[in-house]
């Protein structure tokens, strides 16, 4: 049986592990809200570019358009880029559950599926842990990169993954690009996403149907092609950007269920230690009673 002594030492340690717990849920809280606001700044320059890139392609004459694999009439364009590329976002760290191992194998079942008859997909992965899971699955992974660790370092990542990007499709001639991650859905639980980056959508070759927001529709002066090159860049970082922001925002809410998690074991241990503690002090109250009883027995037969 553990001595008072000892049972105050568990209990001072499982306290200050709570406390740590804690602080750790509150952080995750604070950074889940940090990522999300990175999103929301983003959406009116996202609409912004979507906008431009949609009169400048369905402006475009009837010859084959950037990263698609058809022209403007509908024809199909026979081109060798048959491959098919994957952006993999995970976490560097860990105490986040399941997170790097449910979005890796989300990744293998669909990229599996879209390579049936073709050469397997390659990946990039931004995130340590997440690499490691991807080989677990038997995916190829081209490069890593490290997960920012503020909002402020988005941008950094997103920098590197279009040079890495650019120089990857050039090398392995990939027509298709896919990004998975996992997208926050509650406070503390999120889902695996997937989205496209290349080739750009269908629904940017064809006229908008809503109305336009201005009183005229919009027209350019400069050259098309250096345009429409600066706005498919931007339209890219805008899709990196938020699948990074949103992955690092499930990452917190996975990191709450796990400290959600950890603060119930924890209650729990506290409980049965503070049980064992009354227990073991009432036993100790109980024998010094004895002998007191038994010492007074001893000295009333003496008299």
């Amino acid at each position: 049986m553990q001595t008072l002594e000892a049972l105050k030492r568990k209990t001072k340690s499982a306290e200050d592990l709570q406390s740590v717990v804690r602080t750790m849920k509150a952080l995750a809280a604070v950074s889940i809200r940090q990522y999300e606001e990175a999103v929301d700044s983003l959406e009116q320059y996202a609409a912004t570019i979507e906008q431009g890139l949609r009169m400048v392609l369905w402006q475009a004459p009837p010859d084959e358009l950037p990263f698609s694999g058809k022209r403007a009439n509908g024809a199909s364009v026979r081109h060798d880029r048959s491959g098919t590329g994957a952006v993999v976002f995970g976490s560097d760290e860990g105490l986040c559950g399941q997170f790097n191992e449910q979005i890796a194998r989300f990744a293998e079942e669909r990229l599996r599926k879209k390579a049936a008859g073709h050469q397997p997909a390659r990946c990039l992965a931004v995130g340590l842990r997440v690499a490691n899971s991807l080989r677990d699955h038997r995916l190829q992974v081209d490069g890593e990169l490290s997960v920012p660790g503020t909002a402020s370092g988005i941008t950094t990542v997103v920098q590197h993954l279009l040079l890495q990007l650019d120089a990857w499709r050039t090398e392995h001639r990939l027509g298709r690009i896919l990004l998975f991650y996992n997208r926050r859905h509650s406070a503390s639980t999120y889902r695996p996403h997937a989205s496209q980056l290349l080739p750009i959508p269908e629904k940017f070759r064809t006229a908008d149907t809503r109305r336009w927001p201005g009183p005229t529709l919009p027209t350019f002066s400069m050259d098309r092609g250096p345009l429409l090159s600066a706005l498919v860049q931007q339209f890219l970082f805008v899709k990196l950007f938020r699948a990074c922001a949103e992955s690092l925002a499930g990452e917190n809410a996975s990191r709450i269920a796990s400290m959600q998690s950890a603060e119930r074991n924890i209650g729990d241990l506290l409980a049965d230690l503070k049980q064992q503690y009354n227990q073991r002090r009432q036993d100790a109250i109980t024998e010094e009673l004895l002998d007191v009883v038994t010492g007074f027995e001893v000295l009333r037969k003496r008299k």
